[in-house]
């Protein structure tokens, strides 16, 4: 422990055998351990949609996670696409080991081999991925949080050069970032995936694109076109719609800022202190 920073498990009294995990007092995992396709964060569903299209439906893939927590979306790729080989990358110890005592990979019923393989490595996230062998994974996705706020080592240009270098030609990159008014930290880190990818989309609630509160934005890169009228489909009839900026329209959110380097990262901004509120509400117990 650091500090006051505490590792907790939130039961969801409103589904019985979900989880919320938080660290630092931020919620960082959801799991539905009954229902692993049940994605409850919104950033999340859309990653979920990336994943969907990320290759033919059903069809195993290769999935590197960085920002392991729950293990959400590697349990949520395992059940759409069994088989699938994934790799989960969590810097902290103590979180990678309390989800491994109670949020366990193996449920009764289940078949892990037909659920394909998911191992965890407890590492710092660009050290693992510097090391991995090159071309080996279809999806890299990166949702990485110590505390509410992303390291600036995992925000450049040079980590998303080293994502590109871990995919396949065909694969996608695909970040969580949060920020708020005036995004200029999101729009660095857009810039960032536009330099290094040929395609780029970014996902995300109108009113956080329009700079109007703080929130989650989903950048997704890759070296072919994906089916942005799809995944554009599928943000708009989430519980709470989200647009697909691309081309053009993602040049003027961008707004000409400059590609985040190494040189010039920083952290993610510090969310306001009531945007988790609604997170802890009274149908979730402590445990």
């Amino acid at each position: 422990m650091e500090g006051e920073r505490s590792v907790e498990l939130l039961a969801d009294l409103d589904r019985p055998g979900a989880w919320m995990l938080l660290v630092g007092g931020t919620p960082q995992s959801h799991v539905d351990l009954d229902d692993p396709e049940h994605l409850e964060f919104e950033y999340m569903r859309r990653l979920g949609h990336v994943a969907d299209l990320a290759g033919p439906a059903g069809q195993p893939l290769r999935v590197l996670h960085l920002g392991g927590g729950g293990l959400t979306l590697a349990r949520y790729v395992a059940a759409t696409r069994p088989g699938s080989s994934q790799l989960a990358v969590e810097n902290d110890a103590e979180v990678a080991e309390l989800v491994r005592r109670r949020l366990p990979l193996d449920q009764p019923g289940r078949s892990r081999t037909r659920a394909g393989r998911i191992r965890v490595r407890v590492a710092d996230a660009r050290a693992a991925l510097e090391t991995v062998a090159a071309s080996s994974f279809d999806l890299v996705v990166a949702d990485v949080f110590v505390g509410a706020a992303t390291p600036a080592h995992l925000t450049s240009v040079e980590f998303v050069t080293a994502a590109q270098r871990a995919l396949r030609p065909d694969g996608a990159f695909a970040a969580n970032i949060g920020d708020g008014p005036p995004l200029e930290h999101a729009r660095g880190r857009v810039a960032a995936v536009q330099s290094v990818f040929s395609h780029c989309w970014l996902i995300a609630e109108s009113a956080i694109l329009r700079g109007r509160r703080f929130g989650n934005l989903v950048v997704v890169g890759a070296g072919r076109e994906l089916p942005a009228a799809e995944l554009t489909r599928r943000a708009a009839a989430d519980a709470f719609p989200a647009r697909v900026l691309e081309g053009e329209q993602l040049d003027r959110f961008v707004a000409g800022s400059r590609p985040t380097t190494d040189a010039s990262a920083a952290p993610s901004p510090a969310p306001p202190p009531d945007v988790f509120a609604d997170r802890r509400q009274p149908g979730r117990s402590a445990e």
